[in-house]
């Protein structure tokens, strides 16, 4: 899947978060956005995926040459749109097993028997080590974080998706869950060549787990620098002050402290 954002701005509360901001996301490629607090990071996860809070005020999102902006959040999953969120939400009342048949139900747009459900899911949670006994509980209720990440992989494996958003994935997960999620992500990819990934991070050991073609640095609503995946590790050491002309003072071999 390929994905092109074109001149996006984005407006929260008449207060300006994405400023004619432009990203080209081809199909198979791992692009990472990191950028300080509060510079819209997350907020262009939530626009990619149709989140009506956000205000898009010009601009668009080309999925495979076609505008998805009057496209609400269903259409988008069905497509093949697929977010991970930061703080996965606790809903009371609706088991993660009827959410997840129901997701996969309308996502795919044909029915799936009952032992097929079953079968698959239950492989889907063997693999990532999650407790089958979740599957019958409120979605996210009592959940640690790194069940919550779980939880969303896990939904993320059934859907099949074919451009995959990971917002701060590796918030909540200790070392081996990080490397057990990491793995399952690499094996779909795998599987999936074809699958495009757009990753929000502030740390690189998540991109030691998914390693990935490209890094931009998002400041004042839009990409300032790009390069390739060794420029996390020299953000982790020089911070985002180098960026603060709108222009990076990193040179190819140097760090600057």
């Amino acid at each position: 899947m390929d994905i092109k954002i074109v001149d996006l701005c984005v407006k929260v509360k008449d207060k300006e978060i994405l400023n004619n901001f432009n990203l080209n996301i081809n199909s198979g490629e791992i692009h990472v956005i990191m950028g300080p607090n509060g510079v819209g990071k997350s907020t262009l996860s939530k626009v990619i995926m149709g989140n009506s809070d956000y205000d898009v005020v010009s601009g668009d999102i080309l999925v495979n040459g076609k505008s998805i902006k009057d496209l609400d959040v269903s259409q988008r999953a069905k497509l093949g749109i697929f977010l991970s969120f930061q703080n996965p939400l606790e809903i009371e009342g609706v088991t993660n097993s009827e959410f997840l048949k129901t997701m996969v139900r309308d996502v795919r747009d044909s029915d799936i028997s009952l032992y097929d459900f079953i079968k698959e899911v239950n492989v889907c949670s063997e693999e990532l080590e999650f407790n089958k006994d979740m599957l019958h509980r409120h979605i996210n209720q009592n959940f640690s974080g790194g069940e919550k990440k779980k939880n969303e992989i896990l939904q993320m494996k059934m859907l099949r998706p074919k451009f995959i958003i990971l917002d701060e994935l590796d918030s909540g997960l200790d070392v081996d869950s990080l490397h057990l999620v990491c793995s399952n992500i690499n094996k779909y990819l795998e599987d999936n060549p074809s699958c495009a990934v757009l990753i929000i991070t502030h740390y690189t050991r998540l991109l030691k787990e998914i390693v990935p073609d490209y890094v931009h640095v998002l400041k004042d609503g839009k990409i300032v620098y790009t390069g390739d995946s060794s420029l996390a590790e020299k953000i982790e050491k020089s911070g985002y002050k180098v960026f603060d002309n709108g222009t990076s003072n990193i040179a190819e071999d140097t760090v600057y402290e």
